[in-house]
């Protein structure tokens, strides 16, 4: 049974602004360099008409990092992370989806992500499905890639962030 994580972060800056940040594609280069990890690169990144925004971003996890459980399901000494995202304006604000799947394993999580105005600023909302398809540990694991997903998010809203101020 899938994991389910939601994150939500608030921000004094308009959705607008927000959002143009965070998926301008130096800033996430930037923020890469910064998180990305080992072999981490924009893999594709592309824009539409309407203002949307479609990449896909590799990240890399040295296994040193990770809890002895995950690293016992991969192959070799580095974990590889591809993420898609797309993202554009809907409703008044933006929503988005978003897939991850981790090489060489049966790991994946899908998101469902929304931006907003809201209060005397915005709020990111992002609802993520975790799911390890492996008998008797996949719900640890689970648990585990969810924590890792909710620690990413976090350092990524606060680097954006830092990048509009």
């Amino acid at each position: 049974m899938p994991r389910s994580l939601d994150y939500r972060a608030t921000s004094e800056h308009p959705a607008e602004r927000v959002y143009t940040t965070m998926v301008d594609r130096d800033v996430i280069a930037k923020r890469l360099v910064q998180m990305g990890g080992p072999g981490a690169e924009i893999q594709e990144y592309e824009t539409t008409g309407d203002g949307g925004v479609t990449y896909t971003l590799q990240h890399g996890i040295d296994a040193t990092d990770l809890p002895d459980m995950v690293t016992k399901l991969l192959p070799g000494g580095r974990v590889v992370i591809k993420r898609t995202e797309n993202w554009a304006p809907a409703d008044g604000g933006y929503s988005g989806t978003g897939k991850v799947s981790i090489a060489g394993t049966p790991a994946t999580a899908k998101a469902t992500m929304r931006l907003d105005d809201g209060g005397a600023g915005s709020e990111l909302v992002i609802d993520v499905q975790v799911t390890v398809k492996v008998p008797i540990v996949g719900a640890k694991v689970e648990e585990a890639v969810a924590e890792q997903i909710r620690s990413l998010l976090a350092a990524e809203t606060e680097f954006t962030l830092e990048q509009i101020s």
